[in-house]
Parts: structure tokens; C-alpha cells; sequence
């Protein structure tokens, strides 16, 4: 009997690896983990959830079911959660963090999932692999850390040998929606809805097999639409820099035009132009310079149909974004590493102005009230952490600055068409 088992119940997991697992046809058990009462109670009454998937031209409602749901601050469910990962081939966290790996003590994803390996050892379960999806680079080697330093010192070979920790890149755009009136609830009795799109191309890490090894040898996916890689960091920095970047951008510039959802651009197809412009001759020309040949997307054919794809479904009416969800947190996304600023300092090593993303950045400046005049210095106490080289800060914060004439600029001027 294959188990799959998930830790964190939103919108990724509910519509992305649990709808996943469930369609594969490969699992005769869906587990997943979730400490909310109310959700674990409504799941369990339903014996599942529905979870609600935008496509280009409707919203249609998946029921995925059976689920068992555990909530591993009870006694009762962290032991069947224990006696379920020991059974399970296919695993995943879609957590909000990477830190709640170590939260709650005994309860914690790390300690269930140690205790659920030894027995797993124990009973001579099947190997497993666990995607972890909290969209942080090292998220799988901290997952590993946190298992690892929960399994008695005797015993921690055995049973890290039965699993092996993958990270992912999901381009998966999801949410619980505000409007929800014509949405199919998690399940009866709770209001939240899951809203996701029908978009399911993701990398993982590539699985280990080592020769000799015939148990890993043996292994397959169950959910087999997951596309293994041996160098994940090609495509992460694709997200980051182009997914990421282009919808932060989109956001930015929305909310200065007041809006309040994503797919009102729309109206503007001159900022829409404006930001596929960003993802190919900015950030897309450096990824193509930096990984060209790795995958076809790194061909200037290949980011041109990716920004293409990215910027229809960014603006997908029935996706449902908001302005809010996607700009929230302006100055994380402003960060030395992070989207924007990433983006940004990947188009300058290759001698492309990144015009379009500084303009981004100084209107995630504006959406945090920070003036002109207080911009650089703002910027670099932000960056303080960083430690980045003086000569390419100065470069940096030059862009920004000139961006944010250009924006006042186009504020003043009642926001006429990009050209």
C-alpha cells in the first residue's frame, strides 16, 4: 500500500501535492498534517477537500478524497502521522517557514519525521523522498539538519539511508482567495477557499541511485509529472529573477496605477509590455549569458516564450491575484539576493542597464512611503548584512535613484503609456 504524507495544509499542498498524488492513481493512502482545529475537524467530517483550479477560461473544483488529516499537537494523530511517514514512499512540507522545521518542540515536522524513520527502519518500510516546498534555497539541507539532529546518535545512518531530502521550484501560482462566493470551500462549514492555478511544471532535485544501491535503484515517483534535475540552481534563479522579479514588478506598478488585482493590468497592455520587456532584455538576457546550454529555456527563444507564458498567466482573471498578495513585504523583495535587486545586479554583470527593474524597486520605495531623499540611505542600511562590494552599490542605488526620477516623473504626468 503506498502512503504519500504532507506536512502543512495550504494551498500547495492541498492543490498542488496532495491533487497530484491523489490523480496519479499511485497512492492508496492520503495523509496529510495541519494544527488548526477547525480545518482538521471540517477535513476529516468530509472525508477530504476540495480545492478550486483557475485555467485560462474557468474556475472548475477538484475533490480530492479520501484524506486522513492529523493534528500532531494531539497524542493520538502525532502517532498516526509517526506510523503513516514510516509507511509513506512520497512525502512533502509546504510550511511557512523553514523554521518550523524546529518549532514545537517534540511535535515539530523534524521530530515526527525522525520518530517516523526509525520506525520505518523498524518495520522495514519503503524508501521515501520528501519535496520541500518553503521556497528558501537551502530548505532541503535544513530539513535534513533538523531530522538528522533529532535521531539518536546509534541509529542516524540507518535511517537517513531511507530518505533522501529534495528541494523543488514551484512556479505554481495559489492563494485563499478574498473572494469567495463563487468558490468551492476547503470543505463544508469553512468559509476559505483554495484557489490555484492549473499549472503543474516543477523541478525537483534529482534522486540519488547510487550503483549497488538496489533499493534506490528500484525506486520510482508516484507522481510522476515532477521533472528531476541535476542542478536545480538554474531554474531557482530563473524564478527568482524572472518569475519572481517580473510579478513583483507587475505588482509595483499596479498598485501605483491603483489597483487592487493582478489581472487589471489588463487594462494596460503598454505596463504589461513594460514587464515582459524587464523579464527578456534584463534579467532573461543574463540567465541566457550565464546558463546557456543547460536546458532549452536558456536560449533566447526559450526566456521569450517563458516571459510570454508568465506574463498571461500572471493576469489570469481566474487566478485571482492581488496587488497585496504579490507586493506584500516590499523590502524583503528589495534585498541585496532577493528579486528586484537580484534582478537588477544579474542584467548589470552582463552590461544591460536594468532600467525597468529599478524602476520596480523604487516603486516597492514608494509603496513603503520611503522619499527620494531617504532612498539610498534606506537601501543600504537594508543591505548592511550583505556586505556588497562599495563599487556595485553605488551602481546599484545610481539605478534605483534614476528609476525614481523617472517614476515621479511618470506620476505627474498622470501615468500616459509606456513606450
Amino acid at each position: 500500500m503506498a502512503t504519500f504524507v504532507g506536512f502543512g495544509f495550504g494551498p500547495i499542498q492541498a492543490g498542488l501535492f496532495l491533487a497530484e498524488a491523489s490523480q496519479s492513481g499511485a497512492f492508496d493512502r492520503l495523509v496529510v498534517a495541519e494544527v488548526v482545529p477547525e480545518v482538521v475537524a471540517a477535513v476529516r467530517a468530509a472525508g477530504g477537500f476540495t480545492v478550486n483550479i483557475g485555467h485560462a477560461d474557468a474556475i472548475s473544483a477538484l475533490r480530492v478524497t479520501p484524506v486522513e488529516i492529523y493534528n500532531p499537537t494531539a497524542p493520538a494523530d502525532r502517532a498516526a502521522l509517526v506510523a503513516a511517514v514510516a509507511e509513506a514512499s512520497e512525502l512533502a512540507t509546504a510550511l511557512p517557514s523553514v523554521a518550523t522545521y524546529t518549532a514545537g518542540g517534540a511535535n515539530s515536522v523534524g521530530v515526527i519525521l525522525a520518530d517516523g524513520l526509525l520506525r520505518k527502519v523498524a518495520i522495514n518500510g519503503p524508501p521515501a523522498v520528501i519535496y520541500t516546498a518553503e521556497n528558501h534555497t537551502r530548505a532541503a539541507e535544513l530539513l535534513a539538519e533538523a531530522v538528522s539532529a533529532a535521531l539518536p546518535d546509534d541509529r542516524r545512518t540507518a535511517a537517513l539511508t531511507r530518505i533522501q531530502f529534495l528541494d523543488t521550484v514551484i512556479g505554481k501560482m495559489s492563494g485563499a482567495p478574498e473572494e469567495v462566493a463563487d468558490l468551492q470551500p476547503i470543505a463544508p462549514g469553512l468559509t476559505r477557499a483554495f484557489l490555484v492555478e492549473a499549472f503543474n511544471r516543477i523541478y525537483i532535485s534529482q534522486i540519488q541511485r547510487p550503483a549497488g544501491d538496489a533499493t534506490w535503484q528500484a525506486f520510482r515517483r508516484g507522481i510522476t509529472v515532477f521533472s528531476e534535475q541535476p542542478d536545480l540552481r538554474p531554474f531557482a534563479e530563473a524564478k527568482l529573477y524572472c518569475h519572481n522579479a517580473g510579478h513583483a514588478l507587475a505588482a509595483y506598478l499596479a498598485h501605483q496605477l491603483g489597483f487592487r488585482r493582478i489581472d487589471e493590468l489588463r487594462q494596460r497592455p503598454d505596463v504589461l509590455a513594460f514587464v515582459r520587456s524587464a523579464m527578456i532584455a534584463e534579467s532573461g538576457a543574463a540567465l541566457v549569458a550565464r546558463f546557456g546550454g543547460v536546458d532549452p529555456l536558456f536560449t533566447p527563444e526559450g526566456m521569450r516564450a517563458y516571459a510570454d507564458d508568465l506574463v498571461v498567466r500572471m493576469v489570469n482573471p481566474y487566478v485571482r491575484d492581488t496587488v497585496a498578495r504579490v507586493g506584500r513585504d516590499p523590502a524583503r523583495k528589495l534585498g541585496w539576493d532577493d528579486r528586484l535587486v537580484g534582478a537588477m545586479r544579474l542584467a548589470n554583470s552582463i552590461g544591460v542597464t536594468p532600467h525597468r527593474y529599478a524602476v520596480g524597486s523604487a516603486a516597492a520605495l514608494q509603496w513603503l512611503q520611503i522619499p527620494p531623499e531617504e532612498a539610498a540611505a534606506f537601501l543600504s542600511d537594508l543591505w548592511r548584512p550583505a556586505a556588497p562590494p562599495a563599487h556595485e552599490q553605488s551602481r546599484i542605488l545610481d539605478f534605483v535613484l534614476q528609476a525614481y526620477d523617472w517614476l515621479l516623473k511618470w506620476e505627474r504626468q498622470s501615468y500616459p503609456d509606456l513606450v
